[in-house]
């Protein structure tokens, strides 16, 4: 399966290389690909969501379907898991981030990542930066 690999190019911007698989095989023989290089295989650079007034933005994907991408965000949609009550409740800031440790010291949003709300502290059970909304369940 394709990934992709970070690249900076001479003026520090992030760009993103098509990575295919390998050429040759583990036994040293040679893979002789079926199709060539594709668009949808490059990626895209990550949303990384941050706390501050809302900013969301369109993306095409394939099938000419749409992903929004939540850039900024204010307020999260906190459920209390006891009765199933849902309110919106503003967010103050990060308090911990298992993918990284550096995201709760830059305030970035991710799926798991522990929040500080107006009502109590909620882990965030959405994706921002692919589905366009942060959902969340209020830790008792």
């Amino acid at each position: 399966m394709p990934y992709t690999k970070k690249t900076y190019d001479i003026k520090g911007f992030l760009r993103m290389l098509w990575q295919g698989r390998s050429v040759r095989k583990v036994t040293g023989g040679r893979i002789r690909p079926a199709q060539g290089k594709r668009r949808t295989e490059i990626g895209l650079s990550p949303a990384d969501t941050h706390i501050g007034e809302d900013k969301r933005k369109i993306m095409r994907t394939t099938g000419a379907n749409e992903k929004v991408r939540t850039l900024r965000a204010l307020y999260a949609n906190v459920t209390t898991a006891s009765n199933g009550v849902t309110r919106k409740a503003k967010i103050e800031k990060v308090e911990e981030n298992g993918a990284n440790p550096n995201y709760v010291r830059r305030n970035l949003l991710t799926k798991g990542a522990i929040i500080k709300t107006e009502i109590g502290r909620a882990r965030i059970a959405s994706r921002p930066g692919q589905d366009g909304v942060i959902n969340a369940v209020l830790l008792e």
